[in-house]
């Protein structure tokens, strides 16, 4: 079944309820995601293996798939939603795009912190962001996200826009752990610190530090260690090597964790496969495969990293509960505006 292209997507609410109805039956799932990797054909297709279970896939950005299921109310297809930040998962949730799954499986395989309070949502994987380095121009980097906001780091931090979704739960979470005030102050000096205006996603802030332009930057994990396991047309391997990283706040709250995650939908007609896929999502198997296939960390504890993951080291990951943190988007959202952060 053909899939409707980005500018289908693009068109807004009165395009998302023309476009062509997705099939619902008994042994379809109707997946809709904002997953973009060419790497989860093999995900999907061991699933279909494994269960006998076709999977349409609806693909686009997060915030028009949302729309869409909007649009199509009571009577949408859509089994699953996938995607890769707490901040659109929440948004579904709070549109009463979804629902609460009660699954043993999905209890006993991912940690509570990494599940909705109310179990419409789940984490399946996880990126770590971190802070990146000169080797050769830094000789104390930044052990903190606090330490972004000191004098030492003037001129030399490059970092994404404060509309990116990373950016948003970052900030989120750091107003959970340390308050509103002291995250505000934080935000005005980090702006301050800024080697260049927010831009680019977190491959260009790597790229930034090669080139020179930037010391210090913050990007998740799994884009060095794609680059570590396939390279990268920009960085050198010379350039590589020189680019250092830091596992930030590991004396306290620990490195922020990014995840993919996803929920049924509020209306599913495929319910039952549903529940099976993001069981399966749990599984070893496919826990295995999204550090393989996609160079992140399982969100199931015990299952072995690739060793482009693997080679980044070990470290204490932030354990505040997800919901914490999309409890404060809005928050972070109004602190990033108020600092001038671009």
């Amino acid at each position: 079944m053909p899939k409707p292209t980005s500018k289908l997507l693009a068109a807004g609410l009165a395009a998302a309820v023309a476009l062509p109805a997705v099939p619902a039956f008994a042994d379809e799932l109707n997946l809709y995601s904002s997953r973009h990797y060419d790497t989860d054909e093999r995900l999907y297709s061991d699933f279909e293996e494994m269960t006998g279970i076709t999977i349409n896939r609806i693909e686009g950005n997060a915030d028009e798939l949302i729309a869409r299921m909007e649009a199509e109310g009571a009577n949408s297809p859509a089994d699953v939603f996938l995607t890769v930040d707490t901040v659109r998962l929440a948004r579904a949730k709070e549109l009463g795009l979804l629902q609460s799954v009660d699954s043993d499986v999905l209890e006993r395989r991912i940690p509570a912190y990494l599940q909705d309070d109310d179990n419409q949502w789940f984490g399946f994987s996880q990126r770590s962001r971190i802070l990146f380095y000169d080797k050769s121009d830094v000789e104390n980097p930044p052990q903190t996200y606090q330490d972004l906001a000191s004098d030492e780091y003037e001129g030399m931090v490059c970092i994404r826009s404060s509309t990116n979704v990373y950016t948003q739960n970052i900030v989120a979470a750091l107003v959970a752990h340390l308050g509103e005030e002291l995250v505000a102050e934080w935000a005005e000096e980090v702006v301050g610190n800024f080697a260049r205006s927010p831009q680019g996603g977190d491959t260009d802030q790597l790229r930034g530090i090669a080139s020179g332009e930037c010391d210090v930057a913050m990007s998740n994990t799994y884009y060095y260690a794609r680059i570590v396991r396939k390279g990268d047309e920009q960085i050198t391997p010379e350039q590589l090597e020189n680019i250092g990283w830091v596992f930030p706040n590991q004396n306290d709250i620990g490195a922020h964790m990014n995840i993919s995650g996803g929920g049924i939908a509020a209306n599913a007609p495929n319910r039952d496969n549903a529940v099976r896929f993001l069981e399966y999502l749990a599984s070893d198997q496919a826990q295995e495969y999204f550090s393989a296939g996609n160079d992140e960390y399982p969100a199931v504890p015990g299952v072995g990293l690739a060793p482009s993951v693997a080679e980044l080291g070990i470290f204490r990951p932030d354990t505040i509960d997800l919901s914490d943190i999309a409890a404060n988007v809005d928050t972070a959202t109004r602190i990033l505006n108020e600092a001038g952060w671009e």
